[in-house]
């Protein structure tokens, strides 16, 4: 009874998400130490003023109390964030796009990567952050959700991660030249 309660609800989400598009400006992910772990432009910017942004988000939102609301107005965008464990999960969004929508999109791609991982923690994404930035670019291509099923993102991942091993897979000299 559970799993069909949770598939109706996967399969609801999956329509307003695609039914509400929005557009991200950047993500970023950072410890509460303030040390980030992960960003992604959508907008073109300069590597000084992405430093820079980066810092100053990082400030704010590191100095709200936990019980406080998860936006904030920012210069002339929405900033939306969620804290995971260690990891805080940031999105800057236009001012007029649907702050619940966007705390979905965080939401789902903290899913992902726990199904990915398997409980993902701040090593993870540390030490396998090419993964963790392809799952990300497999669900938000240019500040949009692509592909709103988790299944369909984990199936692309898993299709990535074969076609990897199949390349890193030792073959014969024969097998190179097609011989075999």
């Amino acid at each position: 009874m559970e799993e069909v309660i949770l598939e109706v609800m996967e399969e609801v989400m999956v329509e307003v998400m695609e039914e509400a598009l929005v557009e991200m400006q950047f993500m970023l992910l950072f410890s509460r130490q303030g040390k980030l772990r992960l960003q992604k432009w959508y907008v073109p910017i300069s590597d000084t003023q992405k430093k820079k942004i980066a810092r100053e988000v990082i400030q704010m939102v590191l100095a709200r109390k936990p019980k406080m609301c998860s936006f904030l107005e920012w210069r002339d965008l929405k900033i939306v964030y969620k804290r995971y464990a260690s990891l805080y999960f940031c999105c800057a969004v236009e001012d007029q796009e649907n702050e619940l929508i966007t705390l979905e999109i965080i939401h789902r791609y903290v899913e992902l990567l726990d199904k990915y991982f398997g409980s993902v923690c701040e090593l993870d994404i540390i030490f396998n952050f090419e993964k963790a930035y392809y799952i990300l670019d497999e669900f938000i291509l240019g500040g949009e959700a692509q592909e709103t099923s988790k299944k369909n993102v984990l199936k692309a991942i898993e299709q990535a991660d074969m076609l990897q091993e199949e390349a890193e897979t030792p073959r014969s000299v024969l097998e190179e030249i097609g011989l075999t």
